[in-house]
């Protein structure tokens, strides 16, 4: 009887430290992925702090598991748009963003690896993780003037901002300008050429 006794507890304690790893492995896993989470957080607002973006449309290129894409999406401010070649990565992205409750605000889609599929002066900011075969005159293509190409190179990022042309005016107040005169000095202003963006409800 009693070395019955003891065989049970000696199965009960087998037991339970399964039971105990199974949920220590959990736990852990589940801390490694909001550290991850938290730590892509943490490097999409020092990107937006470096690159001086305060809303607009933002692109990620390379946007892999959609982490880092999701976390460009700070406020209503943002739309971000994260771009692949791999169709893998982006069903991994969409399902992170679904997950996060993002999808609309971040969406992302696969493209070709050379061309972006934006008209010109439409992007505010540029995030590059892999370039692939985009030219950086693609890029500055599609970024509207005082727009941003931040672009990873290997361990480090470099920032590119796009010049605004001097024959574009700036509107600063209700009426132009502090004298009140509503009459810009822009030479490019004219009727509109193209769609610059087409979005759902058509």
């Amino acid at each position: 009887m009693e070395a019955m006794i003891i065989e049970r507890d000696k199965s009960s304690r087998i037991w339970m430290t399964i039971v105990l790893a199974f949920a220590l492995a959990f736990v852990s896993g589940v801390n490694g992925e909001e550290q991850q989470f938290s730590s892509k957080k943490g490097q999409a607002r020092q990107i937006l702090e470096e690159t001086g973006v305060k809303g607009g449309l933002v692109v990620h290129l390379g946007c892999d598991d959609g982490k880092l894409t999701a976390a460009l999406y700070t406020d209503d401010r943002y739309l971000v748009h994260g771009l692949d070649k791999e169709a893998k990565s982006i069903d991994k992205a969409r399902d992170y963003i679904k997950s996060q409750g993002l999808y609309g605000k971040v969406s992302v889609r696969q493209f070709d690896g050379r061309q972006l599929p934006y008209a010109e002066n439409l992007v505010n900011l540029v995030v590059a993780e892999k370039l692939y075969d985009v030219s950086m005159a693609e890029v500055m293509r599609v970024l509207c003037p005082d727009g941003v190409a931040y672009i990873r190179e290997e361990d480090k990022w470099k920032k590119t901002v796009k010049p605004r042309p001097e024959d574009i005016d700036e509107w600063t107040h209700y009426l132009h300008g502090a004298d009140g005169n509503p009459v810009a000095q822009d030479r490019v202003v004219g009727p509109p050429k193209h769609y610059q963006w087409i979005s759902e409800p058509l």
